[in-house]
């Protein structure tokens, strides 16, 4: 568990309306808004801990997936091909 054996001042942007919300919280929990902005801090930072990002795969396929008319190089024959696929081919 994390120790913090010091306070330091800092300076943040909040949006005014959450900035509010945040007070009136704190107000309502009978705490300052020190206490509140540090327990908020302390739950979001354990929960990225209990949660780590896993790696994006990007799935890929063997075989003969994509048409030889396709020119990969070009994304907008893609669309022209998912197209005609859809609606017919323009004459």
């Amino acid at each position: 568990m994390a120790c913090y054996s010091h306070e330091v001042r800092t300076t943040i942007d909040l949006p005014d309306a959450l900035l509010d919300n945040a007070k009136r919280c704190a107000r309502e929990r009978g705490i300052t808004l020190s206490v509140l902005l540090q327990d908020a801090l302390r739950h979001q930072l354990t929960r990225m801990d209990a949660f780590p990002e896993t790696a994006f795969r990007l799935p890929t396929v063997r075989g003969r997936s994509v048409s030889p008319k396709v020119d990969m190089d070009r994304t907008s024959s893609l669309i022209v091909l998912d197209d005609e696929l859809n609606f017919g081919r323009l004459e």
